[in-house]
């Protein structure tokens, strides 16, 4: 047996023990919080998700929230505030295509005035693997699932993303933040930052990927699982003891060894051509386009070309420069939403009047409580979960397979 072969079945060990543990221990814990929706005047709001904690932080550190707003709905919660003059709702979808598309299915069904969708638009705003430096921002013109079918964005809202990007108008950082993996809240004057060599720039156009390296599963958040595998943003914990029975029940499918084999049977295929790669983006876009709303995806490049490291790709490149990553993106999605506001509040300027999205290559634009005995637990199940989620989406990666879904795609 080989020694990466080794360690997988060993990390396979590991869960399902922990799980069985942690199964036990929490068997008397209590379901969801009981869900809640806005009160008052129903208010039109803009949707902007993010995958994992880091990059919703990113969004929250730039946003006004009231916490007297925030809702929980079937274990999802979603943050009402006003971010670049936006009404919004915020939330993360959790990693995944699955995650991605319930969480998205919630809100749209879940936000609703008497006349339809309180929802207006949607917009997701996180880090992608890409083909170009890390830290430049990808607005792709479409999306896919299969490398097949494509969802193409809102053209009103990437026109606006492109006079963003040419006015220069939105800092993009180059200094590698500390990050904040245990969300310890640490004082990112305490360690040197990385310094990029290339000044990042704004990729409007292009192509998107998002592939489902969990075979159709949900992959579960983790509790205490840090700015990545967590359930909550760091600037939003609350620590609540119901994300344990949640996350023990979720990783139960993970257990089988075949999860983690099917993954090397077959030989790399050659890597397409992508603008960006991610886990989450097209599956946001079907579920907007299905609903009739627009949308537009922001992903900054967090593993790709330019690393001063001369790390060895995802998931090392990921894990160092996601925060940076991160910031970008959020950056660039407040920059657009308050482009936006502007945009909007002209009259007589409609969809039909935006520029179309570009059919050849892509416009660059470079700009300047929970008890001990549970805690405990969940921090052991996070580890493990760690070196789950790496084998597989280090492997769905590198692979580039492409896995079919069952729903049909918009052509």
């Amino acid at each position: 047996m080989s020694p990466f072969a080794a360690a997988r079945r060993g990390a396979l060990g590991a869960i399902a023990a922990l799980i069985a543990t942690v199964g036990a221990a929490t068997s008397a814990a209590s379901g969801a919080q009981a869900a809640s929706g806005p009160s008052g005047t129903c208010t039109e709001r803009l949707l902007l998700l993010s995958a994992f904690p880091a990059e919703l932080d990113a969004l929250l550190a730039r946003a006004t929230v009231d916490p007297a707003q925030t809702v929980t709905v079937d274990g999802r919660t979603f943050y009402l505030g006003r971010l670049g003059g936006n009404d919004v709702v915020l939330a993360l979808t959790g990693i995944g295509l699955v995650n991605a598309t319930n969480t998205t299915q919630l809100a749209l069904d879940h936000f609703r005035c008497a006349s339809g969708s309180a929802i207006s638009r949607v917009v997701f705003s996180g880090v992608a693997g890409g083909r170009t430096n890390i830290g430049d921002v990808t607005v792709p013109r479409r999306w896919t699932e299969d490398g097949k079918s494509w969802l193409s964005v809102d053209p009103a809202m990437l026109a606006t993303a492109r006079a963003v990007a040419e006015s220069g108008s939105v800092k993009l950082e180059r200094d590698v933040p500390v990050g904040d993996p245990g969300c310890a809240c640490p004082d990112p004057g305490l360690v040197r930052p990385v310094h990029m060599p290339n000044a990042p720039a704004v990729i409007v156009g292009g192509d998107g990927s998002s592939t489902d390296p969990f075979n159709g599963r949900a992959w579960p958040c983790a509790p205490q699982g840090g700015d990545v595998f967590g359930c909550e943003p760091c600037r939003a914990q609350t620590h609540s003891p119901d994300y344990v029975p949640r996350f023990v029940a979720g990783m139960v499918p993970f257990a089988d060894p075949n999860f983690f084999l099917a993954y090397f049977k077959s030989p790399p295929a050659p890597a397409a051509a992508y603008d960006a790669q991610d886990m989450e983006t097209a599956a946001v876009a079907r579920v907007a386009m299905r609903k009739g709303l627009p949308f537009l995806g922001f992903r900054a490049v967090s593993d790709g070309k330019g690393d001063p490291l001369m790390l060895p790709g995802f998931p090392a490149q990921f894990f160092a420069y996601r925060v940076l990553a991160a910031d970008n993106a959020a950056a660039m999605a407040v920059g657009f939403l308050q482009a936006w506001l502007q945009r909007s509040s002209q009259p007589g300027l409609t969809a039909a009047a935006a520029p179309a999205a570009p059919t050849s290559g892509p416009a660059v634009s470079a700009l300047p409580n929970t008890s001990d005995q549970a805690g405990a637990a969940a921090a052991a199940l996070s580890a493990a979960a760690l070196a789950a989620v790496l084998i597989a989406a280090a492997a769905g990666r590198r692979t580039r397979r492409v896995r079919p879904r069952r729903a049909a795609l918009i052509p």
